[in-house]
């Protein structure tokens, strides 16, 4: 095994309880990325390797940004009310590397920005997905398996979800940067050349049983390119919504949550979050 467990739990904060996750950060070396890349794993309560249960798993990217959200006093929540599935959490920490990793593995945007996104898909799904298999009992189904993440993060994870639904059945966009842009923004057309959209719309093959969470915040930004009196973070995504509902995607497989006063910040995806792990982890 390529990985090491650097910390105990305790050290970050949370050795579990009852109905709480027991929390271990670990350092997996990418030879994709040239560098380690640090997770922490969100255990169930109750997590037993050898009893051969078959969990659920949720990735995050910016998962350095989890404990700002109070992420596993949102577990322990979620698990006391019963209302969820058992399942494991794994928060992908970020470099200073983040703005060339997140992004579209088909192209940078027009800045360059971006431009390993290539590498780090290589990564999720050809380094650390088979890691988190050899290391957890986790489900193999791809309608157990989730990628989210924030911002930049979230359209990151988003992208690789959409290319790859045989791995990935859910996809959770917190305050998304849909904006993300082959050319800059023309006057004459200031909605054009997203790239996460013509993505979607581009694309010939998928899954309609994919199922998509979106979220954003009144209070995301301030932008308005094409002057509609909507934010562009709430055009973007609810542009996007539109495009997938356009490529076949059913209504019941896309939610949208928009917070009033909502910002682009942790303190609003810990709000937002338990109605994202609610919606995809649903007990059946």
């Amino acid at each position: 095994m390529n990985f090491i467990q650097k910390t105990a739990a305790t050290i970050l904060g949370h050795s579990g309880s009852k109905a709480g996750p027991s929390v271990h950060h670990f350092l997996f070396h990418s030879p994709a990325l040239n560098r380690d890349v640090a997770y922490d794993a969100y255990l169930p309560a109750g997590y037993d390797p050898a009893d051969g249960q078959q969990y659920p798993l949720v990735l995050f990217n910016d998962g350095q940004d989890l404990p700002r959200m109070h992420f596993a006093d949102i577990l322990e929540n979620l698990a006391s009310d019963k209302k969820v599935q058992a399942f494991l959490a794994i928060g992908i920490h970020t470099s200073e590397r983040r703005i060339r990793e997140y992004g579209t593995a088909r192209q940078a945007d027009y800045k360059g920005r971006g431009d390993l996104a290539p590498k780090y898909t290589h990564f999720i799904l050809k380094e650390l997905m088979p890691q988190m298999h050899e290391q957890f009992q986790i489900s193999r189904k791809a309608a157990d398996t989730a990628f989210a993440g924030f911002s930049l993060g979230g359209l990151s994870a988003l992208d690789i979800a959409w290319a790859h639904p045989e791995v990935f059945g859910a996809a959770g966009v917190f305050s998304g940067s849909h904006w993300w842009r082959s050319s800059a923004v023309r006057p004459d057309d200031p909605d054009a050349d997203r790239i996460m959209h013509d993505i979607v719309q581009k694309v010939t093959k998928f899954d309609k049983n994919q199922r998509f969470w979106f979220q954003c915040g009144t209070l995301d930004e301030e932008e308005d390119r094409n002057n509609n009196g909507i934010i562009d973070s709430i055009d973007d995504t609810i542009d996007l919504i539109r495009a997938l509902r356009e490529k076949g995607i059913p209504e019941k497989n896309i939610r949208y949550l928009e917070i009033e006063n909502g910002r682009h910040e942790p303190g609003t995806w810990g709000e937002a979050m338990p109605d994202f792990l609610g919606w995809v982890f649903a007990k059946k």
